[in-house]
């Protein structure tokens, strides 16, 4: 996943099954009960919190968006989060499928329809909204796969 700046513990997309650039994206998530947050989510009854569904359905679409002319530089932010219904819940052992499809495109922003599966069943769907922002804006490099400082990246060498 050396297109997104995520890591471990935040790092929600294991791999990428299915891509089309610029039109859609399938990726995938192995849910484990090793994952920090059922520890308290909840005890005795382990179910992934819906604000990191969302997250790993904006991280599979910020893959997609970085294949797009122009984004090389770029990191994709949340801009927007819309109709997005959870229909139920994601538990450890499931294996969370996301498809992300390009709904379109203007300058820096964009929207994409996302869809989260568990055995072909949907869990989650909704559009999520993204801006593009320049790594020279905000004086930073991805270095080795993590986002560091301008500075930082200068004293490494």
């Amino acid at each position: 996943m050396s297109r997104l700046p995520h890591r471990y513990p935040l790092l929600l997309v294991d791999r990428i099954l299915e891509l089309e650039p610029g039109r859609r994206i399938v990726g995938l998530k192995n849910v484990s009960i090793n994952e920090p947050f059922f520890v308290g989510h909840f005890p005795g009854h382990p179910v992934m919190p819906g604000v990191l569904i969302v997250e790993a359905m904006a991280q599979v679409g910020g893959v997609l968006i970085s294949f797009l002319p122009g984004a090389e530089g770029h990191i994709a932010y949340f801009a927007g989060i819309e109709r997005v219904r959870f229909r139920r819940p994601v538990r450890p052992g499931d294996q969370l499928v996301t498809e992300a499809v390009l709904l379109k495109t203007r300058g820096r922003f964009g929207k994409a329809g996302v869809t989260s599966r568990v055995d072909d069943a949907v869990v989650a769907d909704g559009e999520l909204t993204y801006s593009m922002m320049s790594m020279d804006e905000m004086d930073m490099v991805l270095a080795g796969g993590k986002l560091i400082s301008r500075e930082a990246a200068s004293e490494r060498r």
